[in-house]
């Protein structure tokens, strides 16, 4: 685990999964999660949410930007992990009893549907449909009740950064065991219902944020100028901390 832009990201993908296979051996709750560009400006901005981010276990790098601005920084080179590969490759494993909750019901039902060519016996786990609320006003003790009858290994959590980082470390304590992992859009590209994923072409050259601004112009472009005008920031703070490692 290393600390780039004030967040401990886990940028080996076998040590992520070793630790969440040991997290549920150990049967203690915990959180992860998926840092994108996003994540990176709310929380250079952000002390509050910064804590919230920090509060996890760790994150896994959802930018493919991050590594390029690592290696640039330190010459050390990084492949990012985003949210729809790390819930592809736990699905694929068969593994782990899980439980899925965000987004729409209609989502969920396609995403069920889809998932369990994948793995039958996801055909018998919970898909949840969170109350449309403010992160503040979910009943958090009655989710975490339902949660724990269930006793998943795996909790997954798609409501949109920053939202489902918040909500994750004010479900946490009430929950008995189970690792919780916010994988944002990745409920709906393997749902086939709404987004997907940029050209695997795009994605090698870095441009998956051009595809999803076309995807999603309003919503994606507002984020994207937010991003862009507190990158220098982000760098420049990087850079200053580089000085005293």
């Amino acid at each position: 685990m290393e600390k780039y832009f004030n967040i401990r990201y886990e940028f080996d993908k076998a040590v992520v999964q070793e630790r969440i296979a040991e997290q549920v051996e150990a049967a203690v709750p915990g959180y992860i999660c998926v840092a994108d560009a996003n994540i990176l400006q709310q929380v250079h901005n952000d002390l509050g949410y910064r804590e919230v981010v920090d509060g996890a276990m760790f994150s896994i790098c959802d930018s493919s930007w991050v590594p390029i601005f690592v290696k640039r920084l330190y010459g050390v080179k990084h492949e990012h992990y985003c949210g729809s590969m790390i819930f592809k490759d736990i699905i694929e494993m068969r593994r782990y009893r899980q439980f899925f909750m965000g987004t729409s019901t209609e989502v969920l039902t396609a995403l069920k549907k889809n998932l369990v060519e994948m793995d039958p016996a996801i055909e018998n786990m919970t898909f949840y449909e969170l109350p449309f609320c403010k992160v503040e006003e979910f009943d958090y003790p009655a989710i975490a009740e339902m949660v724990n009858r269930d006793n998943p290994d795996i909790i997954w959590v798609a409501l949109g950064a920053p939202k489902q980082e918040i909500f994750m470390s004010k479900l946490n304590p009430y929950l008995k065991r189970g690792v919780q992992i916010a994988v944002g859009a990745a409920f709906k590209f393997y749902s086939g219902l709404e987004e997907k994923r940029a050209p695997a072409w795009m994605r090698r050259m870095h441009l998956e944020f051009v595809y999803r601004i076309w995807a999603e112009p309003k919503k994606q472009w507002a984020r994207c100028k937010q991003i862009i005008c507190t990158l220098p920031g982000i760098i420049r703070e990087e850079k200053s901390t580089r000085s005293v490692r």
